[in-house]
């Protein structure tokens, strides 16, 4: 009997600390959550504050493509940007110009798959912002082809040893940007190539030859599977959601200091998600431009009449008169570079306007012929990339990256991504939105300038103020205004003596 009662007080004792440790442990976590949800909502307030109320749809000086990883900036970023600027005039920052000199006159392009805080370290009120948005599954797709092809490359080597050694003997020959240098692929690319060197180690030691699966996203025994890939923490911190947490501002390479806490956080409590997307949503809202990849005609027709044509027309207005305002306006955007980049030197900032040929040919360019210009330079640089993709996938034979293979991918897995990127699934839906209102907008401003241009042809006005008939008629109207301007100030001349006697 005492036994029984010796056991039953034991299991009320044991009973009581469970519950205790519970309640502790709800307790410690709603702490944790409403400590997370104040980090969120008072970032959230901070990012609302800090927005600039003006007309999004004009150009300012400076123009920041946000260019998220593999929706297809690259080709705007060579077809359209390269073809508009010149490399006077990309600034220090721009991923392909990580190294050069920021000490610059013409700063009027950065170019990077920096996030959006990067705009605390420019003049918000001279500066719009452009991107484009992907479908957020495709985007997963996209980024883990990229990752395992580039990190491919290096099987050349025999291990990453000789990988270190001739890394090294690069940097010290050429001052140019690797793809190792850039947010996300210096992360990514390092990750999967130490995977494919191990995976391919392991087979050596095997003796193995022969594969027994044909799903390119599911060969273990080459590369790392794409289900084990999306579920690693590398890529839960900086693929799932990308999109959002950069156009947020809230990447691992943000300029923001509370960036890590409050993406830890919403990693963390998934429903403090939504102030982030509301404020991605907002930082879309106030772009002067939102194009989309799968509607890729449509987005590049977009890009050339809302911001093309306002490039050109800033370089007809500069190649016609000498703009001394937008020569202070430079000096103020090389200091806010020269911050960035630690350099304090104060450079004399003259000569501004560019008289090399690029500049020459800009000044002809129209939107017609910068439509003609990307359609060539796309059919080149794809191809150009296609090569480059098939001799790297070569080492990873018999893996390919098709549409075919992708369509073996389980649909479990396709719900998985898709929950794992409901952030930018929101985002993405958000943007084909803007997209719709953009496109409604272009076509309105195109109407009225046709009716505007139709007016002044069939007018008579032109035509009367350019022939030699009104030359005459207004020198002679000129002539007649200066004698009664002096007629009048001879009377009261006059007049005037006339009092004085």
């Amino acid at each position: 009997m005492r036994c029984k009662i010796i056991h039953l007080m034991l299991g009320l004792i044991l009973v009581l600390l469970l519950s205790v440790s519970v309640t502790i442990k709800a307790s410690v976590t709603d702490d944790g959550y409403k400590q997370c949800e104040h980090t969120v909502k008072k970032w959230a307030s901070s990012s609302a504050d800090s927005e600039v109320k003006d007309d999004k749809h004009a150009l300012r000086d400076l123009l920041f493509f946000l260019h998220v990883p593999r929706t297809g900036g690259r080709t705007y970023f060579h077809c359209f940007l390269k073809k508009l600027y010149s490399n006077s005039q990309e600034c220090p920052r721009s991923y392909d110009k990580l190294r050069f000199n920021p000490r610059k006159p013409n700063c009027r392009l950065l170019s990077t798959h920096d996030d959006y805080s990067m705009m605390s370290k420019l003049p918000k009120e001279k500066t719009s912002v452009v991107t484009i948005l992907r479908n957020p599954i495709d985007r997963v797709f996209s980024t883990y082809e990229f990752s395992v092809e580039v990190a491919a490359r290096f099987l050349i080597h025999p291990n990453l040893t000789s990988v270190a050694r001739m890394a090294k003997r690069t940097r010290r020959k050429t001052s140019g940007v690797s793809t190792l240098d850039i947010w996300p692929w210096k992360y990514l690319v390092p990750w999967m190539r130490e995977d494919l060197f191990a995976r391919r180690d392991s087979r050596r030691l095997r003796g193995q030859t022969h594969l027994v699966t044909n799903n390119s996203y599911d060969m273990e025994d080459i590369l790392m599977p794409l289900h084990e890939y999306i579920n690693d923490p590398i890529a839960r911190d900086i693929i799932h959601n990308g999109a959002t947490f950069q156009i947020a501002g809230l990447t691992n390479n943000s300029y923001f200091v509370e960036a890590h806490e409050v993406r830890h956080c919403v990693l963390k409590y998934h429903s403090l998600g939504e102030y982030v997307l509301e404020v991605a949503k907002k930082k879309l809202d106030d772009m002067l431009y939102v194009g989309l990849t799968e509607n890729h005609k449509e987005s590049a027709t977009m890009f050339a009449n809302i911001v093309g044509a306002q490039v050109i027309s800033q370089h007809t207005i500069s190649s016609s008169s000498a703009d001394v305002a937008g020569n202070n306006d430079s000096e103020q955007l090389v200091s806010y570079f020269s911050e960035l980049q630690g350099n304090n030197t104060n450079q004399s900032l003259k000569n501004v306007s560019s008289t090399d040929k690029d500049e020459i040919a800009r000044g002809n360019l129209t939107v017609g012929k910068l439509t003609e210009a990307y359609e060539s330079c796309i059919s080149s640089l794809r191809n150009s990339q296609a090569e480059r993709r098939v001799n790297s996938l070569k080492r990873i034979y018999p893996a390919n990256f098709t549409k075919e293979a992708r369509r073996q991918v389980s649909e479990v897995l396709i719900q998985e991504i898709t929950s794992l990127n409901s952030l930018d699934v929101e985002l993405y839906n958000y943007a084909q939105y803007i997209f719709t209102k953009q496109q409604a907008h272009m076509t309105q401003s195109m109407v009225y300038d046709e009716r505007l241009a139709s007016t002044l042809s069939t007018s008579t006005y032109p035509s009367f103020y350019n022939s030699p008939y009104s030359k005459f008629v207004l020198l002679s109207i000129t002539g007649l205004l200066f004698l009664l301007f002096v007629f009048f100030f001879v009377n009261s001349r006059r007049r005037t003596s006339k009092v004085k006697l």
